[in-house]
């Protein structure tokens, strides 16, 4: 799996912690949890954004974001 790959993956993986989070069976998540998925986000936008520019990786985390939690 390429860099690349791998970081798009773990975006999505935070995504889909977040929205078991919001809309799961027991929807108590904190607002403390919540910011902590959008900041490891923003941290991983941050590796891909090295890898292939800013704009991409802005693009990649929203398709991301708005893939998994519409």
């Amino acid at each position: 799996m390429s860099e690349v790959a791998r970081l798009m993956r773990q975006i999505e993986l935070e995504c889909e912690a977040m929205q078991v989070a919001m809309n799961g069976f027991a929807v108590v998540a904190s607002h403390d949890f919540i910011n902590c998925k959008y900041r490891n986000i923003g941290a991983i936008e941050d590796e891909l954004a090295i890898i292939v520019g800013e704009q991409e990786a802005r693009k990649i985390a929203c398709e991301a974001y708005i893939n998994v939690i519409g």
